[in-house]
């Protein structure tokens, strides 16, 4: 049996150690679980789905996002071998990570990458600055996540607005019949759920947040 290289073993706990960081800060997950959570709280339903569940459904929808820049990833690193030395590894990983600086580069906002790029040049040792571009990870990850959540809290903000006006409609209903000892949240749920389910709104919001990645 061959012997492992300790240094190339740390380097691949280390990764895999990373890889839930990965999945949140660098796929479609972040913004599909914010607005998901939005849209539980705009219903006014207490933890039903449960947070489980809803991470559950994010994950499955941000590999469905991700599947062809996992696929091209992956098909980098399939040519390797356990014999191969830490630089053909870290030659082999800068070549898989093309695929994911694509699809970063694609939904980080011109705007976003233009901020941080330039911050990043205020900051960084002389040194450092020749070699840099809004391209690089260092400027792409803090610019998609910006990104994505903002585009997750503007989707929120739409997602709330029928459901604010039911509640303000039901509220003053309410109030004018003088029924102010009922809880207008009784009334205004079913009226949101119903409102939510006969116009298909999980399939509706599901589908517009894979094709928002089209």
């Amino acid at each position: 049996m061959g012997s492992f290289d300790p240094v190339f073993l740390a380097v691949v706990l280390g990764g895999l150690a990373l890889i839930p960081l990965f999945v949140v800060a660098a796929t479609a997950f972040l913004k599909i679980s914010t607005v998901l959570l939005l849209v539980r709280n705009a219903l006014g339903v207490q933890q039903i789905p449960p947070n489980l569940a809803i991470y559950g459904v994010a994950m499955i929808l941000a590999l469905f996002v991700m599947s062809p820049t996992l696929s091209a990833m992956s098909d980098s690193l399939k040519t390797g071998s356990r014999s191969d030395d830490l630089q053909t590894w870290v030659a082999r990983g800068q070549e898989a990570g093309e695929p994911l600086r694509a699809f970063l580069n694609k939904f980080a906002r011109p705007d976003q990458k233009k901020l941080f790029f330039e911050t990043a040049k205020r900051m960084l040792p002389e040194k450092d600055r020749a070699g840099l571009s809004d391209t690089d990870f260092v400027i792409l990850l803090p610019a998609f996540v910006t990104s994505e959540l903002t585009a997750a809290f503007e989707i929120g903000f739409l997602l709330y607005l029928p459901f604010v006006i039911i509640d303000l409609l039901v509220s003053n209903i309410l109030l004018a019949l003088g029924m102010m000892m009922v809880s207008p949240m009784t009334i205004s749920l079913p009226l949101k759920l119903l409102l939510f389910v006969s116009i298909d709104g999980w399939s509706r919001l599901l589908h517009g947040l894979v094709l928002g990645y089209v």
